[in-house]
């Protein structure tokens, strides 16, 4: 469009002529007011930038930066750290993949011209691509983004770093002003994006069905804690002669800072009768009109649970465990959890799996939060936890199923009405979500519902413990078969064949009823999901 070809639209209401800045396109604006922020950013002494600003931007190349913050903020092993990590590092990787595919082919501006940049400030290999958006601006935002929607707190942490960054790019005199923003914008569109396929904690709504009544002991008043030394620690063998001493758990001085007036009583099941530890505080904790407590993993808090059950108590979980599951599950991440859960009387009810020898009775009956198994399971357990402290969960589970089948066989039992061989048998207290021979997340921990996976024998046994072992795959499968199931009667059990619950081994009986004891016991449970 020119002036000679349309001159009625240059002219004004009266018929004179505009001036020229008055019909400047938008766009032109926009660019120069680009160019005009590039010279006044390279014309301004910065104190402390020419020495930080340029090493953070080499930094940051190909999210090298990024990716080492995501490993560190994993390295915590909290539960809400590692997912933190790794929604940062997909917004990112979102992000980047957006930008080198649609953003630099479809806007190709160059680079901005270093005339004005001081040399110190300049980066020694200069980027080739185009300027338009910036990359490391929209890796920052997106990074930082996706941490902030998981835990705020890390993200407060995380986005001075990200402003440094994104400043940077023109500081060095590779982007200018509009790039950095355009690229921070398309950054946090990719972190909501992956926020939209994978939501967040925050989203996903809490496991409390149903509500239960439960005191409310500020301060802990009434809490009676045993908390299992042991738990969580993988250490050597003492020496002969000497006495073996456990030190204090790191969640035992979490619990008494958020609950000072609670009373902590340390255990170590290598020396204590863990039996009569939990009798002797769920006596205290009924006469005082409280709750029995317990800090430790899944098998100290199955013995916890029959206690508090027999006794009618509510029972508070802190994770304190090498797996949680159970606390998991019920959405306890952290001590704090727990005992926000606690101070404010916020409890569920949730199931009990139950298993009894030979009849219905609940005489004799064992009960199990988690899982119960039979067969070849127990001591492929057993193997794999003895081996995944050295060389991780994964391969001690391949090579545990390996040895396993040299030295194991499947089991002939009777299962449905009829005998047939199993390798393996896995039964869930409730309904277990994802994939694998044996799944670790439900969501909903009172649905009355047994979670039942057998590896039966049949033609080529050892090669299907292997497979199930290597592929977990599920569902109508010739490697493994599921069913959900509200009760379910084992018979002629051989002699000599282990059962496992929750992480205890025992000799199992010739005959078994596996049922469900439906909402059987009041557990503590934060109703919000709190700060992180």
């Amino acid at each position: 469009m020119t002036r000679e070809a349309f001159p009625a639209l240059f002219r004004g209401a009266d018929g004179s002529a505009t001036t020229a800045a008055r019909w400047v396109p938008h766009s032109h604006r926009v660019r120069n007011w680009d160019h005009r922020l590039f010279r006044q950013v390279a014309a301004r002494h910065w104190p402390g930038g020419d020495r930080v600003l340029p090493t953070l931007s080499r930094a940051a190349d190909r999210g090298a930066l990024w990716f080492a913050v995501a490993a560190g903020i994993a390295a915590t092993r909290r539960p809400t750290a590692r997912r933190t990590a790794l929604r940062g590092v997909a917004s990112l990787a979102l992000a980047s993949a957006t930008v080198n595919t649609l953003g630099k082919g479809a806007v190709r501006r160059a680079r901005p011209l270093l005339d004005g940049v001081p040399m110190m400030r300049r980066l020694h290999a200069q980027p080739v691509t185009t300027s338009f958006p910036s990359g490391h601006a929209a890796s920052a935002a997106a990074f930082t983004t996706g941490v902030a929607l998981e835990s705020r707190r890390w993200g407060a942490a995380v986005a001075p770093l990200a402003a440094a960054i994104a400043f940077s790019r023109v500081y060095t005199g590779v982007h200018y002003p509009g790039d950095v923003l355009a690229g921070a914008a398309l950054g946090v569109g990719a972190a909501f994006a992956v926020r939209g396929l994978a939501p967040t904690r925050d989203q996903l709504p809490a496991p409390a069905r149903p509500i239960a009544d439960a005191p409310a002991l500020r301060g802990g008043k009434g809490l009676v804690m045993v908390a299992n030394a042991a738990s969580g620690q993988r250490t050597a063998e003492p020496a002969p002669g000497a006495r073996e001493t456990a030190p204090e758990p790191d969640g035992a001085a979490a619990l008494r800072a958020a609950l000072p007036d609670a009373e902590v009583v340390l255990c170590d099941p290598r020396s204590d009768d863990l039996t009569a530890l939990f009798e002797d505080a769920a006596a205290r904790a009924k006469a005082a009109g409280g709750a029995l407590g317990v800090l430790g993993g899944d098998g100290t808090i199955n013995a916890a649970a029959r206690t508090a059950l027999r006794h009618r108590l509510p029972l508070a979980v802190l994770p304190g465990g090498t797996r949680n599951h159970f606390a998991y599950d019920l959405g306890i991440e952290t001590v704090e959890d727990a005992c926000r859960a606690v101070a404010a009387g916020e409890a569920v009810a949730v199931d009990l799996g139950r298993f009894t020898p030979g009849s219905r009775s609940a005489r004799g009956a064992g009960y199990f939060l988690n899982t119960f198994s039979l067969g070849s399971y127990p001591e492929l357990v057993r193997m794999r936890e003895r081996w995944a402290p050295r060389i991780g969960a994964w391969p001690a589970g391949v090579l545990a199923a390996m040895r396993v089948l040299r030295t194991a066989g499947p089991v002939q039992a009777g299962l449905g009405g009829r005998q047939r061989p199993m390798w393996q048998l896995f039964v869930g207290n409730c309904s277990y979500r994802g994939i694998g021979l044996t799944p670790v997340r439900r969501h909903d921990l009172a649905d009355g519902l047994l979670d039942v996976r057998v590896v039966p024998g049949g033609r080529w046994p050892r090669s299907r413990l292997l497979t199930a072992a290597l592929t977990s795959v599920v569902g109508r499968s010739p490697v493994h078969s599921t069913a959900r199931l509200r009760r379910l009667r084992i018979t002629d059990i051989p002699a000599g064949t282990h059962l496992a619950f929750d992480g205890e081994v025992a000799e199992a009986p010739r005959e078994l009823l596996i049922d469900k004891h439906h909402e059987a016991l009041t557990v503590y449970r934060p109703m919000d999901r709190g700060p992180y």
